[in-house]
């Protein structure tokens, strides 16, 4: 799996100059130094009980199960999919939007990766009934407190996937 781009390519991703991607590269190098934190330093890895909560978030997910799905939130949680609108708060408002969004994450499949540090899943939906699964979202999971503290569906997964060395269609 691919983990780090070229200056060129963020700057490109990005819409700004080479010189102003390496500026903010030098900048946050000296942030994480003032800070004391090492390039040695690793993330913490995920635990036993965060795996099997993300392991039952997939499952939930990929069964279209809301009740289980909003069950694993905090009350609190959020969920909302750039660049749309879409911005919700608490477990009634994400359960009555995904019970009441036609259901196009129905028959979805969730295949684990990693985004910034974060648990994340790439999410492969139908384009129909029995139909062929195709890139949809890469989805960024936030973990607190042994719940899902909430969700973000980026929804440019041609674009996304590639860059995680995933797939435009999953295995099976």
């Amino acid at each position: 799996m691919r983990c780090c781009a070229k200056a060129a390519e963020v700057a490109e991703l990005l819409g700004i100059t080479v010189v102003a991607v390496n500026s903010a590269l030098q900048r946050a190098r000296a942030t994480l130094v003032a800070r004391g934190v090492s390039s040695a330093a690793r993330l913490r890895p995920v635990d036993g009980a965060q795996r099997d909560l993300l392991a039952r978030y997939a499952a939930a997910f990929e069964r279209y199960d809301v009740d289980a799905l909003v069950a694993l939130l905090h009350e609190d949680a959020t969920m909302s999919m750039p660049p749309l609108g879409w911005w919700l708060r608490g477990r009634a408002q994400i359960h009555q939007a995904l019970l009441g969004s036609g259901l196009p994450c129905k028959d979805s499949r969730l295949v684990p990766v990693e985004a910034n540090g974060s648990p994340a899943f790439a999410q492969y939906t139908r384009t129909g009934p029995g139909g062929i699964l195709v890139p949809w979202a890469l989805v960024v999971v936030e973990v607190a407190d042994g719940r899902i503290a909430g969700w973000t569906s980026f929804l440019d997964a041609t674009r996304l996937f590639p860059l995680f060395g995933l797939p435009l269609a999953p295995t099976p």
